[in-house]
């Protein structure tokens, strides 16, 4: 049976939540593999919202296993209130629809006091743009071999030797910010209060997930952001803490990268930013505001307004080789109806060259130009189009366009929030 990853390929926001919600409908399993409770997913079922940030997106769906793999921070007391809101919704959440691995880094309150800490403390042009929900601070702990994970709540004995290890480490650096030493015996306290909450729903999701594979059962995983926010390859220092790229998907569930079988990148038909950080194609007149009142481009986690402008096919092509995509789904398309002309990025000038890439250096990166390529719009509506019979002629010229300029097929079309209004080209699941 094919396994699929779904990764963002701009800067997060693309709309993942509702593509994976639409194919979870195929799949067995979910998988969250990265990220923390910063991103933010809105699924529209049937008129009714639901608005996730630390469970994955499939946790909607009946009968389906939803997993937080061990590639994620969580935040344990964000998690439960987030379970309260969605059972209250009418969604079943036990420990035989949600597991969450054993080894799974949990962001504690003191994280995200010094993301905030830090983020005040920091000159104008410095600053990252972080949520402040504490996911640098957890990912920095992990790899500083000081973090506590799912699996300590299960042991005073442990807990505290982890929570001794993690002050040793956080005090000093909150003394240096000014801010007051964590209390060890209210931290204590509150962790032991939250582990039976959490172990509920612990397993070893890595043994779990194999014999699913074995059994031939499929499974889809999901990553939070996008990929130009990776650690690695996105535009750095404005990214997140972890890797968003395809390439994770297996090591953050524990999994070999045979387990892939395809890529699917979500990408909206325009490109939006929130926070700092370089994007080439922004608009500042009415263009851009036009895409954010059309788009509702408001983020999901934070309320905060996004940055808006053109398709950047130089961007996606980029991020479609970093993550292998294998087809994309182009999300957003009804925003776009009604402009008389659209342009797309297909490179950009630097000092007097023409690019066909964005450079690493943030530097630069800041100097490039995007060079346009102009198309006609269409004044017919595309919202609601579940055929390519229902779209446009200029519409499926963009579309069209978008491929060739990517090197990478639409294998989905996404024409407005809700589930069904979906148009299927290629089968991610196909065998």
């Amino acid at each position: 049976m094919a396994n699929v990853v779904v990764v963002g390929a701009q800067w997060g926001d693309e709309g993942k939540g509702k593509i994976v919600d639409w194919l979870s409908e195929r799949a067995d399993v979910i998988c969250r593999f990265q990220g923390g409770h910063n991103a933010g997913h809105t699924l529209v079922i049937d008129g009714e919202v639901f608005k996730l940030h630390a469970l994955p997106s499939g946790v909607v769906r009946k009968g389906k296993l939803s997993v937080i793999g061990n590639g994620v921070v969580l935040d344990p007391w964000h998690l439960l209130k987030e379970i309260e809101t969605i059972r209250a919704q009418g969604v079943e959440i036990t420990a035989e629809t949600l597991m969450i691995a054993e080894n799974t880094p949990l962001i504690l309150p003191f994280h995200g006091e010094l993301d905030r800490a830090r983020e005040e403390a920091a000159s104008k042009g410095t600053k990252i743009g972080t949520t402040g929900r504490g996911i640098g601070p957890a990912y920095e702990d992990k790899v500083g071999r000081r973090v506590i994970r799912v699996a300590d709540l299960a042991d005073d004995a442990t807990l505290e030797a982890r929570v001794d290890r993690a002050l040793q480490h956080h005090n000093p650096l909150r003394k240096g910010l000014g801010v007051e030493e964590i209390d060890r015996e209210a931290l204590l306290a509150q962790l032991k209060e939250i582990a039976p909450g959490i172990l509920e729903y612990a397993a070893p999701v890595w043994k779990v997930l194999s014999e699913k594979r074995k059994a031939g059962k499929r499974i889809l995983f999901e990553g939070a952001q996008g990929a130009l926010l990776d650690i690695d390859f996105g535009t750095y220092p404005f990214v997140t803490s972890s890797n968003v790229i395809a390439g994770q998907a297996a090591t953050g569930v524990g999994m070999g990268p045979g387990a892939v079988n395809y890529v699917l990148g979500i990408v909206k038909a325009y490109t939006t930013r929130v926070g700092e950080g370089p994007f080439p194609t922004e608009l500042h007149d009415d263009d851009g505001q036009r895409l954010g009142e059309r788009g509702h481009e408001f983020g999901t986690t934070t309320g905060r307004k996004r940055r808006c402008g053109w398709f950047d096919a130089a961007l996606v092509r980029q991020t479609c080789a970093i993550s292998g995509i294998n087809g994309i789904c182009l999300t957003k398309l009804d925003v776009l109806d009604g402009f008389e002309t659209l342009k797309i990025c297909v490179g950009y000038e630097l000092d007097g060259k023409t690019l066909d890439y964005l450079p690493t250096a943030a530097d630069e990166q800041a100097r490039c130009t995007p060079v346009y390529e102009e198309m006609p719009g269409w004044s017919e509506s595309t919202e609601g189009a579940r055929s390519w019979n229902d779209l446009p002629a200029g519409a499926i010229k963009y579309v069209k366009r978008v491929e060739e300029l990517i090197g990478c097929p639409v294998a989905l079309l996404s024409t407005s929030p809700e589930r069904e209004d979906t148009i299927l080209v290629t089968d991610p699941f196909a065998d």
